[in-house]
């Protein structure tokens, strides 16, 4: 194949990809509007059919890609269950904050956390992988700790909702990439292990009377069914998506939820935004534009690198 054809194709691939990831960052924007459907039914039972409903659909996708042999063999692996446990743990404690936190009006502190997110990952990859920050990442970092210490002082308490999700999301990252399996297999195996306890739950309810699946009314059990797709829908097209993309269109693509999360709560939700929090967010989007600059300069002395004639 000739270069043209080559370039021609890597071209398709990565619109296809940006596509892909658009959807997913697009989705995960209006999640808030379904979180507040949600949001009188209980916590624990919304998390269990969140997870319950994303298996089958997990599960279809894994046998579309033809991948049902990595499952099988990450199955008989105790190393990788026993860390797929682990980031099943993160990924629901994460989960449980965010769709608590839009119940409650907090939906500001969810888009704070995942702003925040980014530059938790920089400090991570420093900490325990001894990835070394250059003065751009170094000065994100800072700003971002300053604005953490301006909604401290403001609030009396740390801004432990936006602190959590970020640090949660950030590690699940973290032990997520050193899982020796696909994005696709990752999440089917996580929400498997998870439907265990949050099948038990949903039978427990049942038995009991206390549900809304079976007992409710047809608008709740839609919703609840509906925890599936809008869980496993969006996960799924970032996780194909960024296999096409270079890693540098991705963080760039990852603030689209954020802010769309931050639009939501303070037009449509009506939630209070005083000058302690827009101080913070403004200290939050200047670091977030340093380390994206920081980013791509790297990523076009890398390209730029690669693209040297020899010597």
């Amino acid at each position: 194949m000739n270069a043209p054809a080559v370039q021609t194709d890597a071209h398709a691939a990565a619109r296809r990809g940006f596509f892909l990831a658009l959807g997913a960052y697009f989705l995960w924007g209006l999640l808030p509007f379904y979180m507040k459907a949600v949001a009188h039914l209980p916590l624990a039972e919304g998390i269990a059919n969140r997870i319950v409903w994303s298996v089958p659909i997990a599960a279809a996708v894994l046998v579309w890609a033809g991948r049902t042999a990595d499952f099988k063999a990450a199955i008989r692996s105790p190393r990788t269950l026993a860390m797929v446990v682990l980031t099943a743990t993160l990924i629901s404690v994460n989960w449980g904050i965010y769709v608590w936190a839009i119940a409650v009006g907090r939906a500001v502190e969810t888009a704070l956390g995942y702003y925040i997110n980014p530059l938790v990952i920089v400090v991570v990859g420093a900490v325990l992988l001894g990835e070394r920050l250059d003065r751009l990442q170094m000065a994100a970092v800072a700003l971002a700790a300053i604005a953490v210490i301006v909604l401290t002082v403001e609030g009396g308490t740390l801004p432990w909702v936006s602190l959590a999700l970020a640090l949660t999301f950030a590690a699940y990252g973290f032990f997520r990439k050193t899982l020796p399996i696909g994005p696709s297999q990752g999440f089917l195996l996580e929400v498997l292990l998870l439907s265990v306890p949050a099948l038990g739950y949903i039978v427990y309810l049942v038995a009991t009377g206390q549900d809304h699946l079976v007992s409710g009314n047809l608008t709740d059990r839609a919703l609840l069914v509906g925890c599936g797709p809008v869980t496993a829908v969006p996960l799924l097209l970032f996780a194909f998506g960024t296999k096409l993309l270079r890693l540098s269109t991705i963080g760039i693509m990852q603030y689209i939820a954020p802010t769309m999360v931050f639009l939501i709560a303070v037009l449509a939700f009506g939630e209070p935004f005083g000058s302690a929090q827009a101080m913070a967010f403004a200290l939050i989007w200047a670091a977030l534009a340093i380390y994206s600059w920081s980013m791509l300069s790297a990523a076009r002395r890398v390209e730029a690198t690669s693209h040297a004639p020899a010597a």
